[in-house]
């Protein structure tokens, strides 16, 4: 599958927009379960302050208020380092008294930052701080004044690892929830896609029918978003082939209209006999006739080319020139040996074909010594082509053309020896055949030793 495909780009960008919104989804739900933990662990914090804010205002026993210990009936207060901690401290400059929970110990609880954490409307701080042991606690605190009897700073302290926790299986149930969704998401995006894009790949196919000789026209039922692409795709079709036919008949004509009037001039000149101004136009009236020839092929050839869907099988026409050239050349023993891959096609004309690789075997077997090699291979697609390569290979044992001369052959009317027969139009011909077809024709030294004439066209294999 090309990278590029509209398939991937469709599923790529629906599995960016997933991850993104779920990963912000995620975020933000973590961190409101964060607050709504850290809330109700505030709530918890605020109730064991108000109960000892309460006692230290009205202590147990009055006359020793320093010497009464609240009951705030959670039994972590009484065990060592539980984690739990509450601590009432006068902050008089006359009084430096102090009461703790046991679980404190010895130890003693930090102050919050009065510049970094103000007091809250409710007049208490909260904060996180490290408790003995470097225990990560949960803070309140707050400072309450009595007049005559005093100024305290009441604290009261949690375990944060509580809220920490929660908040950390809260993250890994929901990351698995989310990536279970996500897994689920992607899933209906790539069934969605599919099922989506199913049409348009079907008119892909179709359409490559249609180049491949298989089909003629876009047939089926498409959904309503798709039938006018396919109608006006069948339209374009019919269009072409009516513009074909038209070119095909006026070149019949202009063939007709061009041919009669040269054979008439023609047959007169050689009513004259050895007149030499009969003879310069008898001579000239062949050139005539060869470009009017050539021109008149080419214009035909352009109209064919524009038709689609047509392919040639390469295995009988390659069987049949080397018959053809087997015979013709009979006289001089002329071996040819073909190699034809299975099921290699050419995407054009049947007769074009004929008159390409024909020309060139022609023109092999003229000048081999006893042997000539065809042999045909179907190179596949790169990234920046889209159709496979025709290559058909003619290598001859004669005695080959130097660079120079391999650039004289393929001008029209070249002629490097006047003792072989031909006009010296057959190369020109086959390069320009292939240009039409957007191929091109190479020359090179054959490993026999002669000449090798490499021929790339459209093909199917």
């Amino acid at each position: 599958m090309r990278a590029n495909s509209l398939a991937t780009r469709l599923f790529l960008s629906a599995a960016v927009w997933v991850a993104l919104i779920l990963t912000i989804t995620g975020f933000a739900l973590s961190s409101l379960y964060n607050h709504s933990v850290e809330r109700a662990f505030d709530r918890r914090l605020n109730l064991y302050l108000r109960t000892l804010v309460a006692e230290v205002g009205s202590p147990d026993d009055p006359k020793n208020p320093e010497k009464s210990i609240p009951a705030l009936g959670e039994p972590l207060f009484e065990l060592p380092l539980s984690g739990w901690y509450w601590q009432i401290e006068s902050i008089d400059s006359t009084k430096q008294e102090a009461r703790a929970s046991r679980s404190l110990w010895d130890a003693t609880l930090p102050r919050l930052d009065e510049t970094r954490i103000p007091l809250t409307t409710s007049g208490v701080r909260l904060g996180y701080v490290k408790g003995p042991e470097d225990q990560p606690l949960r803070m309140v605190e707050r400072p309450i004044d009595l007049g005559s009897d005093g100024k305290y700073l009441v604290t009261v302290a949690g375990d944060a690892n509580e809220i920490f926790d929660e908040t950390r299986l809260f993250d890994w149930y929901l990351g698995g929830t989310f990536a279970a969704l996500a897994v689920v998401l992607l899933l209906t995006t790539i069934f969605q896609v599919r099922f989506g894009l199913a049409p348009l790949k079907r008119i892909s196919n179709a359409l490559a029918d249609i180049r491949s000789g298989k089909a003629e026209r876009l047939e089926g039922r498409f959904p309503v978003e798709i039938a006018p692409l396919a109608r006006e795709t069948n339209a374009l079709l019919d269009a072409n082939r009516a513009i074909v036919e038209r070119a095909r008949t006026h070149v019949g004509n202009l063939a007709h209209a061009i041919k009669t009037p040269l054979s008439v001039i023609i047959n007169e000149a050689n009513t004259h006999g050895p007149d030499p101004f009969a003879a310069k136009i008898l001579e000239q009236g062949d050139v005539m006739r060869s470009q009017v020839a050539h021109h008149l092929e080419r214009a035909r050839i352009a109209a064919r080319l524009t038709v689609v869907a047509t392919v040639t099988e390469i295995e009988p026409v390659i069987e049949g020139l080397v018959r053809t050239m087997e015979k013709i050349h009979r006289d001089r023993g002329i071996v040819i040996g073909w190699e034809v891959p299975d099921g290699a096609k050419f995407r054009g004309e049947r007769q074009d074909l004929e008159e390409m690789v024909g020309n060139l075997i022609d023109n092999a077997c003229k000048w081999a010594a006893r042997r000539v090699r065809i042999g045909v291979s179907v190179i596949p697609p790169t990234d920046e082509e889209l159709d496979p390569t025709l290559n058909i290979i003619v290598d001859d044992d004669g005695k080959g053309l130097s660079v120079a001369e391999r650039g004289q052959i393929v001008g029209r009317g070249q002629r490097l020896d006047e003792s072989k027969p031909g006009s010296g139009l057959g190369l020109a011909i086959v390069v320009d055949l292939a240009g039409l077809y957007g191929g091109n024709l190479k020359f090179d030294s054959a490993p026999m030793g002669g000449l090798r004439a490499e021929l790339s066209l459209p093909g199917m294999g």
